[in-house]
């Protein structure tokens, strides 16, 4: 009579904890001082990415919201097989780094999903550069190029594209994201990168233009704002001083 097999049952939690031993997350700068890209090592999105910038839009996704409740952290964006992490130019990186690392870790090695559910992933990524029936031959390219030649360089930098508008003058609108949203160099990707390659393949294209969303046309503005004040401010206390 054969011996009964054993077996081996180990907690759910020991496994964790040793797959969390096991797990080596990388980190690599960007362009934007501000913003680093961690990667884990194992897929995050796999396909299309996905960014948030306000609690808001965070609580699709249970990781995501815990890393905006990092003091300093100002965006969460998901590539295929990274997350790149924004702070506020105050916070060093010393500070929010260890915590990033700590969440990072304990949620690839839970198993847990990315998203609450399929609806909130699929609503999440862009679904820009997918070409529609109503798109004309040259919007059609246009989006090809983003998707096949743009992103996949950008991503490298740990941001992304997203195509918003091709207009009557020929302006190709885009919206960046990630590292790339905010970095002093965007200016340079935008005019010598994309739209030097745009231009050369397509001939209709004669420009492109970075655009913002309302909020952050809002945001953009109250901050000239205060830079303003503050530079007044910083005025008449050099005339008061003499």
């Amino acid at each position: 009579m054969a011996s009964p097999k054993r077996v081996s049952s180990v907690p759910s939690r020991v496994r964790r904890i040793d797959q969390a031993r096991t797990m080596f997350i990388q980190t690599e700068t960007t362009p934007n001082e501000d913003s680093l890209k961690f990667i884990p090592g194992v897929p995050v999105m796999g396909e299309g990415t996905a960014e948030f910038l306000d609690t808001k839009s965070a609580l699709k996704s249970p990781l995501a919201i815990r890393l905006m409740g990092i003091e300093g952290v100002t965006g969460v964006f998901y590539g295929p097989d990274f997350v790149t992490v924004s702070k506020d130019s105050e916070t060093p990186w010393s500070v929010i780094k260890p915590e990033v690392y700590a969440m990072l870790m304990e949620h690839f090695s839970s198993g847990e999903p990315l998203f609450r559910s399929e609806e909130d992933r699929e609503s999440a990524g862009p679904q820009d550069t997918r070409i529609l029936d109503t798109d004309s031959e040259t919007v059609a390219m246009i989006k090809e190029l983003l998707e096949t030649r743009v992103r996949p360089a950008i991503m490298e930098d740990g941001g992304d594209i997203e195509y918003r508008n091709f207009t009557d003058e020929g302006i190709v609108q885009l919206k960046l994201k990630g590292s790339c949203r905010g970095c002093s160099s965007s200016t340079v990707t935008l005019k010598s990168g994309i739209e030097r390659m745009l231009m050369h393949y397509i001939p209709e294209v004669k420009g492109v233009q970075e655009v913002l969303d309302q909020e952050e046309e809002i945001a953009l503005s109250e901050f000239e704002k205060l830079e303003q004040r503050l530079a007044k401010e910083h005025g008449h206390e050099k005339k008061d001083s003499r």
